[in-house]
């Protein structure tokens, strides 16, 4: 199984650069359509005050199968498109669909199968990070 990268480019030279907050159009579309398609144990990371952090925030949820994983990967990208007029700078995990990243820049939301978020456990990797629930 291979592992998917966490390093990002500096920026997205296609869009400002701007930084965003929790209360962000792009923060909560992402929400929204993670739990239309009903994404479990979803959580943000607020990353902006660790340097080494390659965006500013992480969403991070899990689907019970390759379906639904798929669709909430599918459903994050068309309602950010819809809504905010972004799509994403680069995506990984499309193929296995164990763990399918986004990658908006600014936002990387991580969409996992069970096992595979308690293998990678993200939350104790940037553990430095507050957390925030959604439901």
């Amino acid at each position: 199984m291979s592992t998917l990268s966490l390093s990002s480019p500096q920026k997205n030279p296609n869009k400002a650069s701007a930084r965003i907050n929790r209360n962000s159009k792009l923060f909560k579309t992402i929400l929204q359509a993670i739990q239309e398609k009903k994404g479990e144990q979803i959580v943000s990371l607020d990353l902006r005050k660790i340097p080494e952090a390659v965006s500013d925030f992480f969403i991070i949820c899990q689907a019970t199968s390759t379906t639904q994983v798929k669709a909430i990967a599918d459903h994050v990208e068309h309602l950010v498109k819809e809504n905010c007029d972004e799509i994403p700078y680069r995506q990984e995990g499309r193929m296995a669909l164990q763990w399918v990243l986004v990658d908006y820049v600014n936002v990387v939301v991580h969409i996992f199968q069970p096992e595979n978020r308690k293998f990678y456990r993200l939350e104790e990797m940037w553990s430095d990070a507050p957390m925030q629930e959604h439901s």
